[in-house]
């Protein structure tokens, strides 16, 4: 089915779980028109934060005052807000040593900062228990390796963004810190069992639920306790986040653009990528798609072989970056292909029955939820 041949109503509903990014730092023409056909929620990155991030976020409640912005505000040396100097708040590794009092506060005071920019949603807290201390991409981005302790501060975090009106994405469910391989690069596999799974990795995530935690991010990680297919796309995972942890909010994808999730669809390019990413995600459970980072990735790429594998020996991590191997130039895409390669897949998807119609509408009745709820935040 192509975009313009839609019905109207499922064309908005499409539009609706599609979280797209965007280059530059004023909205685009391209996603004007998206966000009047439906999108209620979008994902800066660095470059989109370097001039005015509250008159960019004014322009897009111009055109939605409902509209969410989301950003990848962890504290620590994973920002955006403050990609070119670091953040100005501890991150996780350092807040999990003191109190969860202290965690919440600092919490509070990102919120407010992000509140002032526009930006309604934190993808954070992390929530991943820090097993492997050779964890190429969680490390200090975890409260720590006590599963306890992660989730008094994992609750706490999401509190104190609360008490700013900001929403909170735990993540990496089901957990990505019994891992050696970074999910931006390859598929992580976690060989441990379901009683391992409920005892260690489940319990931030439990308490984050508890905490009301608005969204839970689902990772590109396989664990074949549950399943084979990575947790981002695979319905038995999805089953678990629901009906044991009985959370009822938006479950988000991590970055559909990623490697880890590539390495199981056999995707050559990003946005082949992202869209069969996108098809099988929202078919196992996913319910807001999170499409990946338009920004020149060859630029990125040149910038890490400079200075040494990102994390690795002799390397280093620049300010606001993740550890986060870039692809290669070649797979640039601008935030447009990206979310149009989503859209016409889900839409063909939906039109030959792999994804039901009643599956997308309890997809985008989650998000407007989620929208109507942090419209009413103070």
């Amino acid at each position: 089915m192509s975009a313009d041949a839609a019905d109207p109503a499922l064309r908005r509903m499409v539009h609706t779980v599609l979280m797209p990014g965007f280059g530059g730092t004023s909205v685009p023409p391209w996603l004007a028109r998206a966000i009047d056909d439906g999108v209620g929620a979008v994902v800066y990155f660095a470059p989109n934060l370097g001039a005015d991030p509250a008159a960019l976020s004014a322009e897009l409640h111009a055109l939605r005052p409902d509209v969410l912005a989301a950003s990848d505000e962890e504290g620590g040396r994973v920002t955006r807000l403050h990609a070119a100097r670091g953040s100005p708040f501890p991150g996780h590794g350092e807040l999990g040593r003191g109190s969860p009092e202290r965690t919440r506060a600092t919490a509070a005071a990102m919120g407010r900062e992000l509140a002032h920019a526009g930006i309604g949603a934190a993808l954070a807290p992390v929530a991943d228990v820090n097993v492997d201390p050779a964890n190429p991409v969680i490390g200090d981005r975890s409260f720590g390796a006590d599963p306890e302790r992660v989730a008094a501060h994992t609750a706490a975090f999401v509190e104190g963004l609360h008490a700013a009106g900001i929403a909170a994405a735990a993540k990496h469910f089901p957990g990505h810190g019994d891992t050696r391989t970074d999910s931006h690069v390859g598929l992580p596999v976690i060989g441990v069992d379901i009683a391992t799974l409920r005892r260690r990795e489940l319990v931030p995530f439990a308490a984050a639920v508890a905490a009301g935690a608005d969204m839970v991010m689902t990772g590109h990680i396989a664990v074949p306790a549950l399943d084979t297919a990575p947790a981002s796309v695979s319905a038995r995972c999805y089953g678990l986040l629901r009906s044991e942890l009985g959370f009822a909010g938006a479950a988000i994808t991590d970055a559909l653009d990623m490697r880890g999730l590539a390495a199981h669809t056999g995707a050559g390019d990003r946005a082949a990528g992202v869209a069969r990413g996108a098809v099988a995600a929202l078919a196992a459970g996913a319910d807001l798609l999170c499409l990946g980072n338009p920004a020149d990735t060859g630029r990125a790429e040149n910038a890490e072989r400079a200075v040494g594998f990102p994390g690795g020996p002799g390397g280093r991590v620049a300010a606001g970056e993740e550890r986060r191997p870039r692809t290669p130039r070649t797979a640039a895409a601008t935030g447009e292909a990206l979310f149009r390669a989503a859209r016409d897949a889900v839409l063909a998807a939906v039109d030959e029955g792999r994804i039901g119609k009643s599956r997308l509408a309890e997809a985008a009745g989650r998000v407007e939820g989620l929208l109507a709820s942090r419209s009413r935040a103070p």
